[in-house]
């Protein structure tokens, strides 16, 4: 029996120039733009975030593998990329596919894909006022879908390096309800699952291992929740469930700071509850911190008014060590099969939650996952 826990961590790939990102905000920009421009707004508040590599290109090879090196080099297994895809083509794709695809030593970490099917709004940076612009709609046609499901399993999948569980590619769908609407409901939706799966099992795999995304608290602009998940998920055909962050599972009662271990206590009692109630195996989430005041236009005053104005979690690399271990314990108590951590996040600077070193605590939070998870 093996105490092995895999450790998978979200990387938010909005740090490369991109095409659609040049028609909103001219050529050049992204989210480091936010990153330079952040500011304290409370006091004691930790802005701006300065990254200890510089504001670098992340669709660079040579860039990205400084990143591999060190996620592995700290105890990750697997960077789980937010995948942007819409029925007119893909988004934010160059970090991916010429970044991580193009590093010499892409092999030392696996890649997996969680399809960011939300709707992409205009929040960088969001103003006070109106922060409902849509610019991309996260509900697909089924013909959208069919090319989705040929495209990762021929680019994707069939890669040496992509992430697999007993040998079945990993796919998680962030927004289970847009999925649904798109497939007109339950019924609908549990088809087109079917069918990827036949796609996948004729590509030679033993099966696909589909995930989704779980939450309670609504946080972005458009976002609902089903009724009833746990007997719908499974009857769906998914195979697992997990977490993108803490603050979906946790209100943030305190403005304009809440606290770590509060928003930590209410995710482990998620936990416990959430692997009782799922007939599925459900992989626990970690939070390293949160402030999404980068993404809100910075002049503007500051209120609890909804994301991006929303309260900041600040922890240190000892806070974040501290849930790591209770994560372990949970998980050395789960079935051997089981045993996956996701985390929040590598890179998402602009809201606060990052494992990638800055100049005020270096590489502490890599660190920490290497004391508690490198064996």
């Amino acid at each position: 029996m093996s105490d092995k826990i895999q450790v998978a961590v979200y990387y938010f790939p909005n740090y490369h120039q991109d095409s659609r990102n040049a028609l909103t905000h001219g050529p050049g920009w992204n989210e480091w733009e936010l990153t330079r421009q952040a500011r304290s707004r409370f006091p004691g508040h930790q802005q701006p975030k300065v990254p200890l590599w510089g504001y670098e290109d992340e669709a660079d090879p040579a860039v990205m593998a400084k990143k591999i090196a060190s996620a592995a080099d700290h105890g990750i297994d697997c960077f789980i990329f937010d995948w942007y895809h819409y029925d007119d083509g893909p988004f934010l794709e160059r970090c991916l596919d010429e970044g991580f695809l193009g590093a010499e030593n892409h092999g030392r970490l696996k890649f997996a894909l969680m399809w960011a099917n939300h709707d992409w709004r205009d929040i960088h940076p969001a103003p006070r006022g109106n922060r409902d612009h849509l610019l991309y709609s996260g509900l697909v046609a089924e013909a959208t879908f069919d090319r989705i499901c040929d495209l990762v399993i021929e680019r994707y999948f069939k890669h040496p390096s992509y992430w697999k569980i007993n040998g079945c590619p990993y796919f998680s769908v962030y927004e289970l309800f847009r999925l649904m609407q798109g497939f007109g409901g339950a019924e609908g939706t549990a088809a087109a699952i079917a069918g990827f799966r036949r796609k996948v099992k004729a590509a030679g795999f033993p099966d696909l291992h589909l995930n989704t995304i779980v939450y309670g608290i609504q946080l972005l602009p458009g976002e609902m929740a089903v009724d009833n998940p746990e007997q719908l998920i499974e009857k769906l055909g998914f195979d697992s469930v997990t977490s993108y962050v803490w603050v979906h599972h946790a209100p943030l009662p305190d403005f304009p700071r809440t606290d770590y271990f509060e928003v930590m206590r209410k995710n482990v009692t998620f936990w416990h509850e959430a692997v009782k109630a799922y007939p599925l195996p459900y992989y626990p989430n970690v939070m390293m911190g949160w402030d999404s005041s980068p993404r809100t236009i910075q002049s503007d005053v500051l209120e609890n008014i909804g994301y991006p104005y929303t309260p900041a979690i600040e922890a240190s690399p000892a806070m974040f060590e501290r849930a790591l271990l209770i994560a372990r314990d949970f998980l050395l108590s789960q079935p051997e099969g089981r045993r996956i951590l996701t985390v929040n996040a590598w890179n998402e600077w602009t809201e606060g939650s990052y494992l990638e070193p800055d100049t005020v605590n270096g590489y502490g939070y890599l660190e920490a996952i290497k004391r508690v998870f490198a064996m």
